[in-house]
């Protein structure tokens, strides 16, 4: 590697304080989390109803406020436009006489659309509850679902963070023209990817595992199998930041760029973990995206697991490939 080139991208690292804000902002975020101690976000979670006001007998209400939180309505117009929102998951609740039936837009998520299917029949066997002895068993840790999730997405953010600082400091060079300066410098290609990527993967690296210390309650067993993630995972990232960088031309598409990867990043693996079944072919077909491992292995940790050979072995050849696959393409312009 060459240690001159690399002590001078230390120096405007320094120099920049965005670049050092990046770095940070993750780690600001967790302890942000890690003060809302034992916070209940079980609450997020519950069902919430919407009723028409005197629609429903006093019984039903009180039944519906127990089992999730109720909204009331004036008109049943009003209640049909809250259960089509977009941005909320309401079950309207309506009486047929007799029991209650249920409205749903057909777009929710799965888990409201089978509470909304089952509630009338639910609501008619509520007397059966009565026959048995109902004990509830306080909760083993501190950390619910809704929490371990936000943890892993803010530990998942941290480990992009080395793409972002990459592709914005390559690009600043193409237009400061340090580009060309590169290019005469006695540095091999090697070299020069692994001046590149190093900043950048130390960089989230140092990110998440000062995040995971401030959030996660990390046992010895664990130990290696979260830095064995969060090492693979900042590879892949800071080497994903390069790819913007060659195929982006300037800065303004290399930020539309990141924020794009981004999305594709995160998004994708939340949605496959709370929708899709593990079982599932669609599952399986996730793991085409780097940070699905990353992310499935990170909340296999929150969950007390240790086996992550799966998720690493899927990062490893992630990132080997991609790293073949620029250098490729790297030496297929030196030779045109």
């Amino acid at each position: 590697m060459n240690w001159t080139g690399l002590k001078y991208q230390l120096k405007a690292l320094r120099r920049d304080k965005l670049c050092i804000l990046t770095f940070l902002l993750p780690i600001f975020a967790g302890i942000a989390v890690n003060l809302m101690g034992d916070m209940d976000f079980s609450s997020a979670a519950e069902p919430s109803f919407g009723i028409v006001r005197g629609g429903l007998t006093e019984e039903m209400e009180d039944w519906l406020q127990t089992n999730g939180t109720v909204q009331i309505y004036d008109s049943r117009e009003e209640l049909e436009e809250a259960v089509k929102e977009p941005s909320t998951q309401t079950i309207g609740v309506l009486s047929d006489g007799e029991g209650m039936r249920t409205v749903r837009s057909g777009d929710e998520f799965h888990m409201y659309a089978v509470i909304a299917d089952r509630l009338p029949a639910l609501y008619e066997q509520r007397d059966w509850t009565s026959q048995y002895d109902l004990k509830v068993l306080p909760a083993g840790g501190g950390n619910d679902v809704m929490k371990s999730l936000l943890i892993v997405i803010i530990m998942a953010a941290a480990m992009f963070m080395g793409c972002t600082f990459n592709a914005m400091n390559i690009l600043s060079e193409k237009e400061d023209g340090i580009e060309y300066i590169n290019e005469i410098l006695p540095m091999t290609r090697g070299q020069y990817v692994k001046q590149k990527i190093a900043i950048g993967f130390v960089g989230g690296v140092f990110s998440t595992v000062i995040t995971a210390l401030i959030c996660m309650r990390v046992t010895a067993a664990q130990v290696l199998p979260l830095l064995l993630l969060v090492v693979l995972s900042a590879f892949t990232a800071a080497l994903t930041g390069l790819f913007i960088a060659r195929f982006a031309g300037g800065l303004m598409v290399g930020i539309v760029y990141i924020k794009i990867i981004m999305i594709l990043f995160l998004a994708p693996p939340i949605l496959f973990y709370m929708l899709v079944s593990p079982d599932s072919i669609w599952y399986g077909l996730s793991y085409l995206l780097p940070s699905s491992a990353a992310f499935y292995g990170l909340m296999g940790l929150m969950e007390g697991q240790t086996d992550v050979v799966r998720e690493a072995a899927v990062l490893a050849g992630h990132g080997g490939v991609w790293l073949a696959v620029y250098i490729l393409m790297g030496k297929i312009k030196s030779g045109n």
